[in-house]
């Protein structure tokens, strides 16, 4: 495949080589993807967001571009891919088969990630979806040394599915299978407090997933300097004004199951993860000390954001890559 072309032009769809996963049961436990809940893969605002995330930390590259009718998808279009890993795990979990080829009703999602079920919040899942689809990311996260040739979607494709009348009865997805195996491998899964989707603010999300993901239930957290949070993110807001909203997170206290303490390290601002009820079960990788991650035992700022504005012929995405059909055909439910 070139360079940022669609990887699914004069493609068949996938849905007919792929047994579909029908969604039957009730409410799943939530789950997220633990690659998804450090790094920067979704705009953290609500607003649409057309520059790219460029972010590169030691071995690590991280690559997101968005049409300019969508714009990237944002960290609450995430809950999509949230509720789908907390249905693979369930069924799997009660010895059902699973698979990439999603069948639900909306009323199915929309309850699950604890949103109202009216007809907006349908019209918002839909522009979710098409978002989802439109956003091309490449990544060296379980790709390698070919992650330039294995761009992706967070959706491959949707439909949804109505009557004669017009009334829809169901919609369907395709998950990528960068994603898919990300969730079937139980050991890249953490479960999460259902208190989350009630988080307003994108960054409150991010730093809900970065404490869960990092601090777990360890006696003395995880700590992190405001720079290495702010490269971490992706958020385009300016290093000041991201620390002002940490600060303010930091004196609201909204983060379900942690604390956040604010500590100094010279003139060096850091945040510290403090789990509210630690658990007294061994972690199989303990931290010592503060638990602070990093060579020098703090989370460094050693992770940057490439220059959107300074692309070079080592970037392995274009704009042109993000040529992604995002508007699906409407298929009449039999």
């Amino acid at each position: 495949m070139s360079l940022g072309a669609d990887p699914h032009r004069h493609r068949e769809s996938e849905r007919t080589r792929l047994d579909p996963f029908v969604v039957i049961g009730g409410d799943a436990s939530p789950r997220d993807q633990r690659d998804l809940m450090e790094r920067p893969f979704f705009s953290l605002s609500k607003s649409p967001r057309t520059r790219p995330i460029l972010h590169r930390a030691s071995d690590i590259e991280v690559q997101v571009f968005g049409l300019p009718e969508h714009g990237i998808a944002t960290i609450w279009d995430a809950d999509v891919l949230i509720w789908a890993a907390s249905q693979i795990v369930d069924a799997e979990n009660r010895g059902l088969p699973t698979s990439r080829f999603f069948r639900f009703t909306p009323y199915q999602l929309l309850r699950g990630v604890g949103r109202p079920t009216g007809n907006q919040q349908y019209l918002l899942l839909k522009a979710a979806l098409a978002r989802l689809q439109s956003t091309v990311i490449a990544t060296t996260i379980r790709n390698g040394a070919h992650w330039r040739r294995r761009q992706f979607s967070w959706i491959n494709e949707w439909e949804e599915m109505s009557t004669r009348t017009g009334r829809v009865e169901g919609m369907e997805f395709v998950l990528p299978e960068w994603f898919y195996n990300g969730v079937v491998d139980r050991s890249l899964v953490l479960t999460i407090d259902p208190a989350y989707f009630r988080l307003t603010g994108g960054i409150e999300r991010w730093l809900y997933r970065v404490a869960r993901k990092h601090a777990g239930r360890q006696r003395d957290g995880w700590l992190f300097e405001f720079a290495h949070l702010h490269a971490k993110s992706g958020s385009l807001a300016r290093p000041s004004d991201f620390a002002l909203d940490l600060r303010r997170i930091a004196a609201r206290q909204p983060l379900p199951g942690y604390r956040l303490l604010i500590e100094r390290d010279g003139r060096t601002e850091l945040l510290r993860f403090l789990p509210a009820e630690p658990s007294t079960v061994p972690v199989s990788k303990p931290v010592s000390g503060l638990g602070r991650p990093g060579a020098n035992g703090i989370g460094r700022s050693g992770a940057a954001h490439i220059d959107s504005n300074k692309e070079s012929n080592s970037s392995s995405l274009t704009r042109a890559g993000a040529s992604r059909r995002a508007a699906p055909e409407r298929r009449r439910a039999p």
